[in-house]
């Protein structure tokens, strides 16, 4: 049987079929068809009336389907349970045992209920247990600050070491001191040598050390996590040490992840004797941090990225070797990298041909890369205020004298270079 057979026959209609359409769309029966329609939708309204159900977004059932005897018993066999934590797992031949504590309690020696399994039970894993045995129940997932969880996290940043200009020397530093330990872990194995825990990076703002944060983090697939150091400094006491704690505990939880704690002068300052209780507070939380740099398991996938722009302020305890093993110095970069910077920052927008970014990169002298971008971006507003769809070269000539020369009394530069 072919194909043609198997469809079905097509009757075209013909002209009377379509009178007898037209006059029953528009004869008298429309109307009687119409009020039927309205009747039974009269009807259906009453019905649901009475059996209880309204239009509303609670999305109730029926009266006639309601079952309060079983909504009882079922509240009743849920019972609320308490919050602990598994402190040890004991050996055992036959049932695992397991020492918890509750908070404000007390410790117990307990078993595990009928919805839990052994394998899902970690030691120091918060779990709940029941008020009557204490038996454990469910696992729980770690508790985390809120305002810790909201701290930027990145999945994977966007940023290649392409973006990073003026910095090689840096970017090969910092590749074989946070990327290979972490693609090629077992290099430093067979040398028998721990690789650093953290990286200090030092230097004027805009030089790049976030940006070359965020670019080693897309490059190991790492999880970013970017914590300002004015969030540490809390009010109350231990509020800053706990959250650091929090930091390193969803650090841990990933794959791997870089922390990278920018402005760390904010409360890693050396430590003096006649301070306040505000200073004592800071001073707890940089000694926390302190702590968890010492106890994480240096082979872990857990790097520690530090930003300042004062290193000479930070407390000795804190950039001692085997805290913070390797500091990198970001300077201003030379010509060759100012070169480089100019193209990055333009390499999206619309330029004309011929620019002399050799001739550009050496009107601005001791620029860094967040000057060349704000040269970038006020050429681009001149040339749209000439409304011209390009930026030419005069457009980044009249930029540079604007930005670089009359904005020099507000750059911090010299004043932050003051510690070489």
């Amino acid at each position: 049987m072919t194909d043609k057979e198997n469809q079905e026959e097509i009757i075209p209609l013909d002209d009377s079929d379509l009178t007898l359409i037209e006059t029953y769309s528009r004869g008298p029966f429309t109307k009687e068809i119409r009020s039927v329609e309205k009747d039974i939708r009269e009807l259906s309204r009453r019905i649901d009336l009475v059996k209880g159900v309204r239009e509303s977004d609670t999305g109730l059932a029926p009266m006639s389907q309601w079952d309060f005897d079983g909504d009882k018993n079922n509240l009743g066999s849920q019972e609320p349970l308490n919050v602990a934590t598994c402190e040890k797992i004991l050996p055992a031949d036959e049932k695992p045992r397991y020492i918890i504590s509750i908070s404000h309690v007390a410790k117990f020696v307990v078993g595990i209920g009928k919805g839990a399994a052994p394998s899902d039970i970690t030691e120091g894993m918060r779990v709940g247990v029941d008020r009557r045995r204490y038996a454990i129940q469910l696992p729980l997932p770690p508790r985390i600050d809120p305002i810790v969880t909201t701290m930027q996290v990145e999945e994977k940043p966007d940023v290649t070491y392409a973006d990073v200009g003026g910095c090689s020397e840096q970017i090969e530093k910092l590749r074989e001191i946070i990327e290979m330990p972490l693609l090629h872990p077992e290099k430093f194995e067979g040398l028998g040598i721990d690789p650093p825990k953290g990286v200090l990076l030092y230097g004027p703002p805009g030089t790049g050390k976030t940006l070359l944060a965020r670019a080693v983090a897309n490059r190991t697939e790492s999880v970013f996590i970017r914590v300002i150091g004015s969030e540490l400094v809390q009010k109350y006491i231990g509020e800053g040490a706990r959250m650091v704690r929090e930091i390193f505990q969803m650090a841990r939880s990933k794959k791997s992840c870089i922390i990278f704690f920018d402005e760390v002068d904010a409360f890693g300052g050396a430590r003096f004797g006649d301070a306040d209780s505000a200073e004592h507070e800071v001073q707890r939380t940089m000694l926390e941090l302190i702590t968890q740099l010492d106890g994480f398991d240096s082979r872990g996938n857990v790097k520690v990225l530090m930003a300042t722009n004062r290193p000479d302020t930070l407390d000795p305890a804190l950039m001692r070797p085997g805290r913070l093993d390797r500091k990198i110095e970001f300077s201003v970069p030379d010509l060759e990298g100012r070169v480089s910077v100019f193209k990055i920052h333009t390499r999206v927008m619309s330029v004309e041909r011929g620019v002399r970014f050799d001739l550009l990169a050496r009107l601005c002298p001791n620029a860094t890369g967040a000057d060349i971008r704000s040269v970038c971006t006020e050429a681009a507003i001149i040339a749209i205020r000439a409304r011209r769809k390009a930026t030419t070269e005069s457009d980044f000539l009249d930029a540079i004298n604007k930005v670089i020369k009359g904005y020099a009394k507000f750059s911090a530069t010299p004043s932050y270079m003051q510690y070489n």
